[in-house]
């Protein structure tokens, strides 16, 4: 797909078919994250994928936005390996950068995908058992668009260019 089309194309979906989905997208959708580009490129994050049936109801206790996707992408900044200065540390960054590459790879071959950050940190860190340098920073549902599942009325809406972009 071209990648103004991508950008453009790319919708949140808020509710997911039963299909699995192939491994070799999967793949392709991880290897995007793992060549995004990070600060000092030290690649402050980890990736967990959540597929199974334990996993996805531990995903459930944290968050009730899934929406019936059948993998969930839980991506993981690393506060120790972040590039840090002064009272900066680039690991959220660095991991939402590392995001927005698999999801827009994930657009581009036609896997749908949704952004969550609105789940309980505590309870995926008790779930998962994530050590304290490994610090949740999205979770992105995956998998394919179910076929009665409302395209979002606001897509489409879009701030003009004049109201977001000023020249100095």
């Amino acid at each position: 797909m071209e990648f103004d089309k991508v950008i453009r194309e790319r919708c949140s979906t808020r509710k997911f078919s039963d299909k699995l989905l192939e491994q070799d997208k999967l793949d392709k959708i991880l290897e995007a994250g793992r060549i995004a580009p990070t600060a000092v490129n030290k690649q402050p994050f980890k990736v967990y994928v959540v597929r199974s049936k334990d996993g996805l109801s531990k995903i459930d206790k944290a968050t009730r936005y899934r929406y019936g996707a059948p993998v969930v992408l839980m991506i993981l900044g690393n506060k120790n390996e972040a590039y840090s200065r002064d009272d900066y540390s680039s690991y959220e960054m660095d991991s939402t950068i590392v995001a927005t590459h698999m999801m827009l790879e994930a657009t581009n071959i036609g896997v749908s995908n949704i952004w969550i950050k609105l789940y309980d940190s505590d309870v995926l860190k008790n779930e998962f058992n994530l050590p304290d340098n490994l610090i949740p920073v999205c979770l992105m549902p995956i998998g394919y668009r179910a076929d009665d599942c409302p395209q979002s009325m606001h897509h489409n809406t879009r701030k003009s260019i004049d109201k977001i972009v000023e020249y100095r």
